[in-house]
């Protein structure tokens, strides 16, 4: 029942603003009144916003029926931080009762990271864990697991832990989330986007595209399309909306790419119009 609600006729736009909890300055930018942003992405009508607890009631407290789906974070680690920790890590925001928040909050969808960093079989094992304790209270109160496993760069390559479109790396991991009890996959698109029908192969079930850092429009709308076209049931893009000057639109040229299957070029033209 929830996964309907997540997902309009098997596809779905989920707006990230969860980036607070990565306590990293740049992710904040175009997030300092997230009470603003969030009453704009309900006006634009994504089909769900991903969020912390701690950021839920922005959403469902809203007077509204009709809007979005909440997507509630587990996890927080600092993964993601400029700098190489000594110790990385990642924890459940509620081990003893991981799932509590979100049947509180009446979310559609919990989420959850599966790292894979070199060198850090540390957090993997973690990560690992969390995913085991949320499976099993998912299956007892019928909440949908999103995993979202991400391949990351070697400690100075690239920025801080950026993640990897190596699809080779990729699929083993998607394949062990879905071992894990996936019943959705967030994923980063591969390096070549027309291999991403592999990565669809191995999650067997709805896959939605990681959106990462924020870049030029027109190509994000171009690559986004390429990748439903490659078998993508949606996108999870965060700094790809709302570090734009106009996230509301971009919402708008998203959802018709993934839901009307309009070009990328059709949608940067409905995004000009939008604005």
């Amino acid at each position: 029942m929830r996964l309907n609600r997540l997902f309009n006729q098997g596809k779905c736009l989920d707006v990230a603003i969860d980036h607070g909890i990565a306590n990293e300055p740049d992710f904040l930018i175009g997030l300092e009144d997230i009470a603003s942003v969030m009453r704009s992405l309900v006006t634009a009508q994504p089909d769900a916003i991903q969020v912390n607890y701690g950021q839920a009631d922005l959403l469902q407290q809203l007077p509204q029926r009709h809007k979005p789906a909440l997507v509630l974070r587990t996890d927080v680690g600092n993964a993601y931080n400029a700098a190489r920790h000594r110790e990385m890590w990642a924890v459940l925001h509620n081990p003893d009762d991981p799932i509590l928040a979100a049947l509180q909050m009446d979310a559609a969808a919990v989420v959850v990271n599966l790292y894979l960093i070199p060198d850090e079989p540390g957090i993997f094992r973690q990560c690992i864990e969390n995913i085991g304790r949320l499976r099993h209270a998912c299956e007892r109160y019928g909440m949908p697991l999103m995993i979202e496993p991400l391949v990351m760069a070697a400690a100075g390559q690239g920025a801080a832990y950026g993640s990897l479109g190596d699809v080779e790396k990729m699929v083993p991991l998607v394949r062990l989330a879905r071992e894990l009890g996936a019943d959705i996959i967030k994923v980063d698109p591969t390096d070549n986007v027309e291999e991403f029908h592999r990565v669809v192969e191995a999650a067997r079930c709805p896959t939605l595209v990681r959106g990462g850092g924020k870049g030029e429009l027109g190509p994000v709308l171009t690559k986004s399309a390429a990748l439903m076209a490659q078998g993508a049931s949606g996108m999870v893009y965060g700094r790809n909306v709302y570090q734009h000057s106009n996230p509301a639109s971009v919402v708008t040229a998203l959802m018709a790419i993934i839901h009307q299957g309009v070009s990328g070029e059709e949608a940067l033209a409905i995004y000009q119009r939008a604005g």
